[in-house]
């Protein structure tokens, strides 16, 4: 009878095992940089429309202004494109002083970015990278992003690639 009993919790075990993985695959799909193309950088300058601070990780969502800083990027019906971009957990991000009080809704600023693969609006934050905010509502020169701005305000390690540090 102790036999069946063994078999019995094995089997539980299995199917504990088993059901954590199913539930453990979601988030580490979540996770995945396979969407995005890590061979290429953009650097965009935008207007912060909102930021998610989500747990696993912030999410800005912003609107690019074009090369000539003289209007928003807009889709084929001339409607704003509004950009998301993923970046570190909330904790990591607050340490690195993005949040969103420090990034309000109609902050001018700059990042890089894996865009997606898919041509869809969105990116992946360079890692080692600074995300770079402009002064008031001062805008770069054309061509230009927001550490060229004098008074920019850097937040996180490192600089804009392409960039010196400063």
């Amino acid at each position: 009878m102790k036999h069946g009993h063994d078999l019995k919790r094995a089997a539980l075990r299995l199917v504990a095992a088993t059901t954590g993985l199913w539930l453990a695959l979601p988030a580490f799909a979540h996770h995945s940089a396979a969407g995005y193309d890590l061979d290429t950088i953009e650097v965009l300058t935008g207007v912060v429309d909102r930021i998610y601070p989500g747990a696993s990780h912030v999410e800005i969502f912003f609107i690019p202004l074009t090369v000539e800083r003289s209007d928003f990027v807009r889709d084929a019906d001339g409607k704003p494109v509004v950009w998301s971009v993923e970046m570190e957990g909330a904790s990591a991000a607050a340490r690195a002083g993005i949040s969103g009080k420090t990034f309000p809704r109609n902050t001018i600023f700059s990042i890089a970015l894996h865009p997606q693969r898919d041509g869809k609006p969105a990116g992946l934050k360079v890692r080692g990278t600074a995300v770079v905010r402009c002064p008031g509502e001062t805008l770069p020169a054309p061509a230009r992003h927001c550490d060229a701005v004098e008074g920019h305000v850097t937040a996180g390690p490192g600089a804009l690639p392409g960039r010196a540090e400063r």
